[in-house]
């Protein structure tokens, strides 16, 4: 009976080490497959008697035993939305299920892989070179916003124009500004000499919309220091030069009594226009006040407006009204400090309008956001990629194309990259080491051929006891 055993025991030797080699031949043939994870092999015994001292060797069982948990090599890429996962998790795919009357369907049920040279289709969807198409959400490029959750696209979009409605300011005004007439006039305040028409007020509410006419330009020009010049968009997109002056008119002074004459507490204020006409020369062009009063007090730092914001109502440039434009700035980032050259220093200036452009690139983010390059300057998000974790990677169902499928051993799938990265521009490359693999295949081989040597002692075995009957 025993030697009956062994024929068994050493049958099943051949069928593990033939279960064992299956695995070995699939891993090498994938040393080169993006994405792929190795499948090593496990043995596990089983006795065929468990008497006390008389333990007898059974059957020996082989298992897969997955490493999904094992990183692969991370190689760079020259396609940009090319990605591998740095870290646990896995990309959120699905498979297309038809492409009938020019929509395109997809099967309802996720599965995952790591797998992640995506590429652009004719639609535009991202899908791998083993045909899974790549989930996440969509953003609106106009508004920023979630479109949709399902499959990625990314086609040739382009971004509808956006009128400037808010320009973001940060300078430093100097305490004594240094204009052309201030160094014959002793003086560095704007005194208007058109005094028919208000346009310079201390609170700056009254003044909104007043003009220094183009005939008292120059005297203007030469009261004052050049501000922010920018270009800010129409609602169509049409750019539109804003050229603008600060004009200081009123300095800050401190209450003295025995001064002649005697001076009361008052803060610096300050008037900001701008041209309403950029293709002429700044003498040339009537000026117009924006219509608020920026007040310092002795320490340099702003007081009024407190809510660091003002607006320019109807704000109107060679006939284009760009309608009201606001200032957002704070007392941090304007203020009236001394400065040598009398000039305004410009810390922060950007306006949040762009004409209309074309995708020109895209970029694949480290937490999975995937930012479009427009023809005009923007960058704006796309796309979010879709990655889940698995509290145990390797309890995954194995499918084809690089895939996998959740199982009761590898939990439900948790959304977010929670300390992992996606690298864009890049490829995991399978994490099979192919010296290891020869390794293994020849003690598989040796394990193979010693089975086969045991089935061949055991028929001797047999043969001599029959023999002895004989």
């Amino acid at each position: 009976m025993d030697i009956f055993t062994a024929l068994q025991t050493a049958v099943s030797g051949l069928k593990a080490q033939s279960y064992a080699i299956d695995n070995i031949s699939g891993n090498i043939a994938n040393s080169q497959t993006t994405g792929y994870k190795r499948i090593d092999t496990s043995f596990v015994d089983l006795l065929a008697e468990q008497t006390p001292k008389h333990e007898v060797a059974g059957t020996v069982l082989a298992q897969s035993q997955m490493t999904n948990s094992i990183q692969g090599n991370i190689a760079s890429s020259s396609v940009t939305t090319n990605m591998a996962i740095n870290g646990d998790g896995f990309f959120t795919v699905m498979a297309k299920t038809g492409d009938a009357n020019g929509q395109t369907s997809f099967s309802g049920t996720p599965v995952y892989t790591r797998r992640g040279d995506f590429a652009p289709d004719k639609d535009g969807y991202l899908v791998n070179g083993a045909g899974s198409y790549l989930q996440g959400q969509n953003y609106d490029a106009a508004t920023g916003q979630v479109s949709s959750t399902g499959p990625i696209k990314i086609a040739n979009q382009t971004l509808a124009a956006k009128p400037t409605t808010t320009i973001t300011y940060g300078a430093n005004l100097p305490a004594a500004p240094a204009t052309a007439n201030s160094s014959t006039t002793k003086s560095s305040l704007y005194a208007p000499t058109d005094t028919s028409v208000l346009v310079t007020d201390t609170n700056g509410a009254a003044t909104a919309g007043k003009k220094v006419l183009a005939a008292n330009a120059q005297d203007f020009v030469n009261s004052s220091i050049a501000g922010p010049a920018l270009t800010a968009y129409t609602t169509t997109g049409a750019p539109v030069a804003v050229n603008t002056r600060w004009a200081k008119i009123q300095d800050a002074t401190t209450a003295n009594a025995s001064a002649t004459p005697p001076t009361v507490d008052q803060p610096a204020i300050w008037n900001l226009f701008y041209a309403s006409d950029s293709s002429v020369a700044l003498n040339k062009s009537d000026w117009v006040n924006a219509g608020t009063g920026f007040t310092f007090d002795g320490s340099g730092q702003l007081v009024q407006p407190s809510g660091g914001k003002a607006t320019i109502t109807d704000l109107t440039v060679n006939g284009t009204n760009l309608g009201s434009v606001g200032l957002a700035f704070d007392k941090t980032t304007l203020t009236q400090y001394a400065a040598s050259s009398g000039a305004v220093t410009t810390n922060a200036l950007t306006q949040d309008g762009y004409a209309s452009g074309t995708l020109n690139s895209v970029a694949v983010g480290s937490d999975g956001s995937i930012m479009g390059a427009f023809s005009n300057g923007s960058s704006v998000k796309l796309a979010s990629v879709g990655v889940a974790r698995f509290i145990n990677p390797d309890g995954l169902k194995p499918l084809s194309n690089g895939t996998y499928a959740q199982t009761l051993d590898s939990g439900v799938p948790l959304a977010g990259l929670d300390g992992s990265a996606v690298v864009g521009a890049s490829n995991e490359s399978s994490n099979t080491d192919i010296a290891s693999e020869f390794s293994k295949m020849i003690v598989t081989q040796q394990a193979y051929s010693a089975n086969t040597k045991v089935m061949s002692t055991a028929q001797t075995m047999m043969s001599d006891l029959l023999n002895i009957i004989r």
